[in-house]
This record gives structure tokens, C-alpha cells and sequence, in this order.
């Protein structure tokens, strides 16, 4: 099974613009019809590793192996013995000889994937890591492209902390020609100064832009979708224990909505209901997050497939 060019999703900002619209419109296609495929991962077997607590991505990704025909193999945080001390790259060896893919959300850093991936020549998905979400952000796209028809030109703002959700919205936008992304954060609370330079050089490329505020007040006067992550970022302590004051600004309430009377709400959920935003808006005619939600299986599917075979529309059918 070990292949000796193996495709993987670490992050978004090594996708082409061809590869990352490809994995979008998929995503969206699939949505559609589940069953707008041939099983491409018929007979293949696919290792399902989450260190980390997760609802909607390791059931996507755990129902996208069966959906499309693969056998996942499901590991928890105490499963392998790297909790006895075995090393990721031994750990990585292993897994290429009997797995075709790998998707896996680990403790640690973005790193530690792609020493998995390169000793064991294994095709990984990052499921979530320290530094990024890419699965959530082709998500995240697939739900705008469905939502507006087409995603050049969209404006996006992003309200919270510059999480690894953050980093992959960033990423990815700044492929799409003319987009345009404010990240409004709390003081030292923002993006890494690499990914925000990254992005926005690549999209200043493409006639957009990424930029940052640490207010409310510097925001677009108009945007498309407001979107918003809950403050607490799965399995991490904000060492400020007065953190909450400096994000209360940041609170998406119906009041603050009302600036972008036309703007759909984003969330890549869980969400704390009182503490980034309000029920009335995450459950209200404008919020588009449980939208978002359900295309977390479709997007892991149209990973899943390009992964996997190389072929973003690997169907028959469509």
C-alpha cells in the first residue's frame, strides 16, 4: 500500500488555486448527491487518529471512508504507543505499510503530521492542528460558494481569536481572485505574522486582500459574510485570565449584525451561545452555520477522493 508520492492536505497554502477550487466546487457537487461518485476508495483502508475532541469533522471523515467505499481504522488519544514513547517517525513507518491515508487531529504541532507523512510515504490529512483547520476552510468555502454562486469577489469578516480556522480561512481566500478578508482580533490575540503576510501577499496577487484590525470600529462598510469561532479554541488555556474582557467586543449580537444587514453569519461550531454570539443570530434567518455543518461531510468526501486517487471529480455520474 506505501506509495512513493504521497498526496496529502497539511495546509491550504500548499494547494494550487486549480486544487483548491477543485476540492470547493466538489465539495458543493456532492452536497448535492452524496452519491455522485463511483467509490473510489473501494478496498482501501484509511486510518482515522483524533487526539483531540471532535464532533462534526471525525464523524465527516469516518462516514465520508464508509461513503465512498474504505475501510477506516479508528485510533484514539491512548491507542498507539507513542503514548509508551515510540517515535511519530517509527509510528509513521507503520502506518504507511498498512494504511492507504491517514487522517489524523494530534496534540501537537502541524510538524508532527508531516513526519508522520514523510516516513511513512502516507497519504495525511490534517483533521486539525495548532496551526491550522484545512479541512474547515474548504468547508468553509464550499458553504459560500453554494450560499453566493461563485466566490471571487466575495468580502468575509472574521470577528474572534486568529485561531487555526482563522489561518485556513486566510489561506484560502487569498487564492480566490478579487476576495477581500478582515480578520477584526483582540490585541495578542491575532493571527501568526507569517501566515497573515503569507496570505496577504498571495492574495494582493490576485487583486484581494487579508488584512487585520484589533477593533470594531476600522471594519468594512460592506461584507458578505460575518463569521465567528467560539473564543476557547479546542484544548487550549489562554494564560490571561481576564482574556474574556478583551474579546467581549467581539460578540456578534443582533445589533452588530445589523451593520451588514445583507451579510450571511458564519460559525465552524462548537458555539457558545452568549459568548461569541448571540442564539438569536446563530440560530437565525441569516446564520448559514448549520448549512456550514452538514458541508463538513460532503468537504471531507471530496478530500477524501482527491486524496486518495489524485482526481477531484473522480464520478461517473456527474
Amino acid at each position: 500500500m506505501m506509495s512513493t508520492e504521497a498526496r496529502g492536505l497539511l495546509t491550504l497554502s500548499e494547494l494550487t488555486r486549480g486544487d483548491l477550487e477543485g476540492l470547493v466546487a466538489r465539495s458543493r457537487e456532492l452536497f448535492h448527491d452524496r452519491k455522485a461518485h463511483d467509490r473510489p476508495l473501494h478496498d482501501k483502508v484509511v486510518g482515522v487518529l483524533f487526539a483531540k475532541p471532535s464532533t462534526r469533522t471525525r464523524t465527516a471523515f469516518t462516514s465520508g471512508i464508509v461513503r465512498l467505499g474504505g475501510f477506516p481504522v479508528t485510533y484514539g488519544p491512548n491507542d498507539l504507543q507513542t503514548a509508551t514513547g515510540e517515535s511519530l517517525k517509527d509510528t509513521g513507518r507503520i502506518f504507511g505499510s498498512m494504511l492507504d491515508a491517514l487522517v489524523a487531529r494530534t496534540s501537537g504541532p502541524l510538524g508532527d503530521l508531516r513526519e508522520m507523512a514523510g516516513a511513512g510515504r502516507l497519504p495525511v490529512i490534517n483533521a486539525m492542528a495548532a496551526e491550522e483547520h484545512p479541512t474547515q476552510g474548504v468547508c468553509d468555502l464550499a458553504t459560500m460558494l453554494m450560499e453566493f454562486g461563485s466566490l471571487e469577489g466575495l468580502s468575509v469578516l472574521y470577528l474572534g481569536e486568529g485561531n487555526n480556522t482563522a489561518s485556513a480561512l486566510a489561506h484560502g481566500i487569498s487564492h480566490i481572485p478579487h476576495c477581500h478578508i478582515t480578520f477584526a482580533t483582540p490585541h495578542g490575540y491575532g493571527l501568526d505574522p507569517h501566515v497573515l503576510d503569507e496570505a496577504a501577499k498571495r492574495a494582493a496577487e490576485s487583486g484581494g486582500s487579508v488584512r487585520e484590525a484589533h477593533g470594531t470600529d476600522d471594519l468594512p462598510a460592506h461584507v458578505d459574510v460575518v463569521y465567528t469561532t467560539r473564543w476557547q479554541t479546542t484544548g487550549t488555556v489562554k494564560a490571561d485570565p481576564d482574556w474574556r474582557e478583551k474579546f467581549r467586543p467581539f460578540h456578534i449580537d443582533e445589533q452588530l449584525l445589523r451593520r451588514w444587514p445583507e451579510a450571511k453569519f458564519m460559525h465552524d461550531l462548537p458555539a457558545h451561545r452568549g459568548e461569541e454570539v448571540s442564539g438569536a443570530v446563530l440560530d437565525g434567518p441569516r446564520s448559514i452555520a448549520w448549512k456550514q455543518a452538514e458541508m463538513k461531510l460532503t468537504s471531507a468526501m471530496a478530500v477524501l477522493e482527491w486524496v486518495v486517487t489524485g482526481n477531484p471529480r473522480h464520478s461517473t455520474r456527474s
